[in-house]
């Protein structure tokens, strides 16, 4: 294990060492686009990093560097011309490649880092399709279903019917029949009810006149004193 670790420790310097390299080479190769040695010398830096990637298990390393290669290839030998577009990618896979690096001289993985999006814009040059900054999201149609909307129709309203004026005649004439007929029951319990006047309180009994004395009228003698009179001597 510990053989392995120094194998890797190896594999990052003289990676990153190569990369260095390889910066200096894409500036000059903005002078020189057509130059071979540039050329070659950076797709020798690539081609060594994705083989010594393969022999370690770096997946995505490897991925990235063996995209970068075919590009190179034919720019080396004169299929493809350098251009602003070419460049840009180039720039972008070396910046991804040192991202994995940096992951694996951390914590001894790649890591999670994305790789997918530069390996399409490496295949978009290589197909000489325009090169775009993110691969487009897939447009989904979501199809819009418009249900019917069901008015219920409105239901006839009846005309009022005209009354008719002998049935009103009967129901008023039954009405007034049984008011009178009510106004007759109440009458009649009322009367049987009700106590006569003369009967509920007696006639009050006429007063006794008064007596009236026997006052003796001047000029006259009552009797019983004549007698008394008479009888006394003169």
């Amino acid at each position: 294990m510990d053989g392995m670790d120094e194998i890797v420790r190896e594999f990052l310097v003289e990676s990153y060492e190569n990369l260095d390299q390889l910066d200096q080479d894409l500036v000059a190769l903005e002078g020189s686009p057509g130059s071979r040695e540039l050329l070659s010398s950076i797709f020798r830096t690539i081609h060594t990093i994705k083989g010594t990637s393969g022999f370690l298990a770096f997946g995505l390393l490897e991925k990235v560097t063996h995209a970068g290669e075919n590009l190179l290839v034919q720019l080396r030998e004169g299929r493809r011309a350098m251009d602003l577009h070419t460049t840009d990618v180039l720039l972008r896979m070396v910046d991804t490649v040192r991202e994995i690096l940096a992951s694996i001289e951390v914590g001894g993985v790649e890591g999670d880092i994305a790789v997918d999006e530069v390996i399409a814009q490496i295949h978009e040059v290589l197909e000489d399709r325009p090169v775009s900054e993110t691969a487009p999201s897939p447009v989904v149609v979501v199809p819009v279903v418009v249900f019917p909307v069901v008015v219920p129709a409105a239901e006839p309203v009846a005309e009022p019917a005209e009354p008719d004026v002998a049935q009103v005649v009967e129901l008023v004439a039954d009405l007034v029949e049984v008011l009178v007929d009510d106004l007759v029951e109440d009458l009649a319990e009322d009367l049987a009810t009700a106590t006569p006047a003369s009967a509920a309180s007696p006639l009050p009994t006429p007063p006794t006149p008064p007596t009236t004395p026997n006052v003796p009228v001047q000029g006259s003698v009552l009797p019983t004193q004549r007698d008394h009179a008479a009888d006394e001597p003169v």
